[in-house]
């Protein structure tokens, strides 16, 4: 059976205390296993209104509804109101994940700083920064975590091979090019290690190869536009023929009003013959088998804006 790979990025205080106990039902009644990666520090989630100057920022709110999604509130947090701190308030939103049999590891610290400001920062920022997320999780889960996956898929170098020095094996830091309806652009993009500085890494780099709800919602394909109605079909039409992928959602979408649309997708994924995996699982089915290597890369994909780290073309080594 091949692998679908469902990783959860848990950005915001209200995603971790209403989205993240959402999500664990569903998914236990579909007896699908995934991966949560959680913000463990400050929920500055209001800082996003920076980026109202990013070309495509306000397509993409036009198109996905934040304020519905995220609810006013959120959006205030660190510009009206005081940002709470996720991992020291919802320690037990997140043991409950991991005692319902879930696998748990690092979104960020903060991921509105970290998505903002990681590409320019150096390497004492960006160490400091992986060190309280990591210590975070230790606080709360009382092991050191085991994977990782970027906010906003946002790293730098050294946020690399500071995953190296904490002995992360497998990570989701990256995307595979998408063509425009969400297709992956190259069949060989999935696992592979990244060279930086010249050094092939040994964490595995497990990258998101299908586009998420928030960039196909409300975009038009042969003049029908995507809508919660028709959005699960056109992306188990992407699955249709069998291959292994990771997709990624999100505890403040598809774990509140788009819950009904993942419940579609699960649906879909186990007819089509998909075993509906954590990121733990995938890991172990490539971790002893020849994987490429490519250099960090930076790209565009259609329906997000700004650019994110993008899986290379590769070769194998």
């Amino acid at each position: 059976m091949p692998f679908l790979t469902l990783k959860i990025d848990a950005d915001t205080y209200r995603g971790t205390r209403e989205g993240v106990p959402n999500l664990v039902r569903l998914l236990t009644k579909y007896q699908a296993r995934a991966t949560f990666l959680f913000s463990l520090g400050h929920d500055h989630t209001g800082w996003a209104l920076k980026q109202v100057f990013r070309p495509g920022f306000f397509q993409k709110v036009s198109r996905t509804s934040v304020v519905e999604h995220y609810g006013l509130k959120t959006l205030m947090y660190g510009v009206l109101l005081p940002a709470p701190d996720i991992g020291k308030t919802c320690a037990k939103y997140m043991q409950a994940v991991r005692d319902a049999g879930f696998e748990c590891g690092i979104h960020t610290w903060d991921h509105r700083v970290w998505q903002d400001h990681v590409r320019q920062r150096g390497a004492d920022w960006t160490q400091q920064q992986m060190q309280r997320a990591y210590d975070r999780f230790f606080q709360v889960f009382g092991t050191a975590p085991k994977t990782h996956g970027a906010a906003g898929w946002q790293m730098n170098p050294y946020a690399f091979e500071q995953l190296e020095k904490f002995g992360i094996a497998y990570s989701s830091d990256g995307r595979a090019m998408l063509a425009d309806n969400g297709a992956l652009a190259d069949s060989a993009a999935g696992p592979h290690r990244l060279q930086i500085n010249g050094k092939t890494l040994p964490c595995i780099q497990l990258p998101t190869t299908l586009p998420t709800l928030d960039e196909l919602l409300g975009r038009s394909f042969d003049g029908v536009e995507l809508t919660p109605a028709n959005i699960a079909a056109h992306i188990l039409a992407l699955t249709a023929t069998p291959r292994d992928h990771v997709f990624t959602l999100h505890a403040e979408l598809e774990g509140q009003k788009l819950a009904p649309i993942f419940e579609q997708l699960l649906q879909g994924w186990q007819a089509q013959g998909y075993d509906l995996v954590a990121m733990e699982d995938y890991y172990q089915q490539v971790k002893d088998q020849p994987l490429p290597s490519a250099p960090l890369n930076w790209a565009e994909l259609p329906g997000r804006s700004g650019e994110m780290i993008m899986q290379a073309q590769m070769a194998v080594s």
